[in-house]
């Protein structure tokens, strides 16, 4: 196993993040195309305006108790790489490299493919692209974001700034014309409690209304992969989270209300139309190519958050000597982690390209909780063999705080597994593929100016 100890701050990433562009980060992941798909599916299950409350509130709840956690974590580990170093200072090299290695070859290519071909697909809904042109256009966004994203992360940041205040400010104009011109219906709330004919019966209905939203919320923890270019990053990411995540909240609630005051219950019927029908009754015959607008905006935003985040994983993992040399080394102009981006960018474009995304990421869902989860369980192993450090900030109601996330995620996973045991099985057995991997790069692992490992930790 690895030493827990505390760590000396890396100052190989240059720190020039602050909590404006942390925030945004967490905002910006979280609220992407989910935010118009979402609402739809959990109040026809629900049939409740107020056990719709009840839910987003609920798992806003759970999810502030993860950030919490999250936020101790970060404190005593403030380097790029974040669940990445968590598991490995936990649990040893071993398990958080399967995490990188499902991260690597599978999520972050995968969701970097669906965000931009979601960008893409909307954006020729308005300019009546064909879907060769559609493609190109995603592959470019990929592009043109991981090269924002090389040549330097504070004009990067700055974007994922401008966009994310971009999309909370267009979805307070729908909020704000919807009420002021009154285009929609109080009485679309009442019954306020009862659940209306057609919904499912309660106990079905919280489960699709708590995993529903367990997705919306998800990305939150993208923005601990930055800690090692953020400035004071024991205090600002864990407030960025904090942030962040009441940030998303209030916007699910305030928005999934607006739905429901313009149209009511009974007449949605999915997803999909649920969209059209908002967009109609906001904006007339043009309702559908401003709403697709809207969420080009959105998906933009998100996407711009994933490929700032997620090739910090690499970075710490070659630091470590578990992927290729040249991956640890900054751009020597940009001080950027110029490798690792266009290798998730190589990756995701060979994805887009072939449209095989999809399906892919819904095979690693299940094990992107369970290491989710882990980070998690592994503040207990931390705490029982070392002493914070000085700038440590501890989780609030410790040991509950982290019992309440890690029994919430228990849930997801059971539901998970439930509904998918195929892909949740086929998932755990092509991550466990990796453990071959890792010991080649154990056997080869040279690391220049780092003490060898101990024996006991080479096991690991």
């Amino acid at each position: 196993m690895s030493t827990i100890a505390a760590t000396p701050i890396s100052t190989d990433l240059r720190r020039e993040l602050g909590l404006a562009s942390a925030t945004a980060l967490v905002a910006g992941e979280c609220i992407a195309v989910g935010i118009f798909l979402t609402p739809a599916g959990m109040a026809k299950a629900l049939g409740s305006p107020m056990w719709l409350l009840l839910v987003w509130l609920a798992v806003g709840g759970m999810t502030m108790s993860g950030a919490l956690c999250y936020g101790e974590l970060a404190s005593r580990f403030p380097r790029a790489g974040g669940v990445y170093i968590y598991l490995k200072e936990a649990f040893g090299r071993r398990v958080a490299f399967l995490y990188g290695w499902m991260c690597l070859l599978v999520m972050d290519p995968g969701l970097t493919a669906s965000l931009a071909t979601g960008t893409a697909v909307y954006a020729a809904y308005i300019f009546h692209w064909s879907s060769v042109v559609t493609k190109v256009a995603a592959i470019l966004t990929i592009w043109l974001l991981c090269c924002l994203n090389i040549l330097s992360v504070r004009i990067s940041a700055g974007f994922l700034r401008w966009i994310t205040w971009l999309k909370l400010g267009l979805l307070g104009v729908i909020t704000i014309w919807a009420l002021v011109f009154h285009l929609g219906s109080w009485s679309n709330f009442v019954p306020f409690v009862a659940q209306r004919p057609g919904s499912l019966p309660l106990g079905p209905a919280l489960g699709v209304g708590v995993m529903a939203a367990f997705y919306s919320f998800g990305g939150w923890w993208e923005v601990s992969k930055i800690a090692g270019e953020v400035r004071d990053p024991g205090r600002t990411v864990q407030r960025s989270m904090i942030f962040g995540v009441l940030l998303v909240t209030a916007v699910y609630v305030l928005v999934s209300g607006v739905f429901l005051y313009l149209v009511p219950l009974e007449k949605v019927a999915s997803d999909e139309t649920f969209v059209a029908q908002v967009g109609s009754v906001l904006f007339g015959p043009t309702g559908g190519i401003i709403f697709a607008a809207v969420v080009v905006v959105c998906v933009l935003g998100g996407l711009a958050g994933f490929v700032m985040s997620a090739p910090r994983v690499y970075y710490a993992m070659a630091k470590d000597g578990l992927f290729l040399p040249s991956v640890a080394h900054p751009h020597p102009k940009f001080g950027t982690p110029a490798a690792a981006i266009a290798i998730q960018g190589a990756i995701g474009t060979v994805l887009v390209a072939v449209s095989s995304f999809q399906q892919i990421v819904s095979y690693f869902i299940f094990v992107a909780v369970v290491f989710i989860g882990l980070a998690v369980a592994g503040l207990f192993r931390i705490r029982n063999v070392s002493r914070p450090t000085r700038e440590a900030i501890l989780t609030p109601g410790y040991p509950f705080t982290p019992l309440l996330y890690l029994a919430f995620l228990l849930l997801a996973l059971v539901v998970l597994a439930l509904h998918a045991p195929r892909e949740s099985a086929l998932g755990v057995v092509v991550v466990l593929a990796g453990v071959p991997v890792y010991e080649i790069f154990q056997r080869r692992r040279v690391e220049p100016g780092i003490r060898q490992a101990s024996p006991e930790e080479a096991s690991n």
